[in-house]
């Protein structure tokens, strides 16, 4: 999909291996994605791929309540899909396939033997699978035999969805390289968290012992951590999901090293609208950073290189609206308000905390 921007064109396509997208958002598997309706529902919104809830051999019992949110975060005890892989297979996957032409990645789960099971009956309507790795977290040989377990059964792509608790995800790649994988979508929810509810005295959750996943623009660090530390060592297709709530999220991961990402708890927080107005707004705000595709911003990772330069801010006092806030939190006590901000730079130990907190965007000079 190429959309003209002040007279240039910004081509939001991407590929995923095999799989070619009009533009590189798509729901992450979750509730949004639980059936035909809801699949159909987003699908209007413009994305650019389907993702379905993970679907498993046996349905599950989700615990209610079982989705709350803050601006920042989303804490959820939602498992994998509620209905069973029956309903899925005759009903909600054919429904979806007669109105939508998009390209459609099945999430299943777990363990070998359910792929096993699953994989045949799915063959025929997935475009590509996504395998959803949160129970068997970190264990390469797992992954491999995951993989296998579909490789077997099919010719479609498998995405392996990680699990943040990865500590090297060097190691999960060189798994599923080894063992023909075809991407890998980083990352899954964190936890478990407990969000305590003072006015209840305990957890608000109904998954027994109070605990959940945390989801959201909190986890965004992390995620973006992760896209980077497994595009520095695979050309593998790489879907960055964690923390997207807008379109300058979207370029943020593309610049990062990920072909296209996945959002969902973002529309959980801000409305399901989301999906269209991150989609409008991407070829903008990839034209603002200098890119006129996404393949620009994907080929443009680069390393920042290490330094030990001690760079002091700069303050532009035309801007600076003396609010006092850098002068607060510099924990090097080298910046003061004398009617203006002042800079020791004796003091100054060039950390960047001031020009990252100022409101204004009046301190420069120390991020560069």
């Amino acid at each position: 999909m190429e959309e003209n921007i002040g007279g240039d064109t910004v081509d939001l396509s991407t590929r995923l291996g095999k799989l070619s997208l009009s533009n590189p958002v798509m729901p992450a598997s979750g509730p949004l994605t639980g059936d035909d309706k809801k699949m159909l529902s987003i699908a209007a919104f413009g994305v650019g791929a389907m993702v379905t809830k993970t679907i498993s051999t046996v349905a599950a019992k989700v615990p209610r309540p079982c989705i709350i949110a803050t601006n920042n975060h989303v804490v959820n005890t939602e498992l994998w899909s509620e209905f069973s892989y029956e309903r899925w297979l005759e009903e909600f996957i054919p429904a979806f396939r007669e109105k939508s032409d998009l390209p459609l990645i099945v999430s299943l789960g777990y363990s070998p033997i359910d792929l096993e099971k699953l994989v045949p009956l799915f063959y025929k309507d997935a475009d590509a699978f996504e395998l959803s790795t949160h129970y068997v977290a970190d264990d390469p040989s797992l992954m491999e035999e995951l993989i296998s377990a579909v490789k077997r059964n099919s010719d479609r792509p498998v995405f392996l969805k990680l699990d943040p608790s990865v500590n090297d995800p060097a190691v999960m790649v060189r798994a599923i390289e080894k063992a023909r994988g075809d991407g890998v979508v980083a990352i899954n929810s964190l936890g478990p968290v407990y969000p305590y509810d003072a006015a209840l005295k305990r957890s608000p959750m109904g998954s027994g012992d109070g605990f959940g996943w945390i989801s959201g623009p909190a986890i965004k660090t992390l995620a973006l951590s992760m896209v980077r530390r497994i595009r520095e060592v695979t050309g593998l297709p790489v879907i960055g999901v964690g923390g997207i709530a807008s379109a300058g999220d979207v370029v943020d991961f593309l610049s990062a090293g990920a072909d296209a990402v996945q959002l969902l708890s973002g529309a959980l927080i801000k409305g399901k609208d989301i999906y269209s107005r991150i989609i409008s707004d991407l070829p903008k705000v990839l034209e603002s950073r200098g890119f006129h595709s996404v393949a620009e911003a994907v080929s443009s990772v680069r390393q920042p290189g290490l330094s030990f330069e001690v760079r002091n801010p700069a303050i532009d006092h035309d801007k600076c609206t003396r609010c006092g806030l850098c002068v607060s939190v510099c924990p090097y006590f080298a910046l003061s308000l004398n009617g203006m901000v002042e800079v020791d730079r004796e003091a100054c130990f060039g950390c960047g905390l001031c020009q990252s907190r100022c409101p204004v965007g009046a301190i420069g000079g120390v991020l560069i």
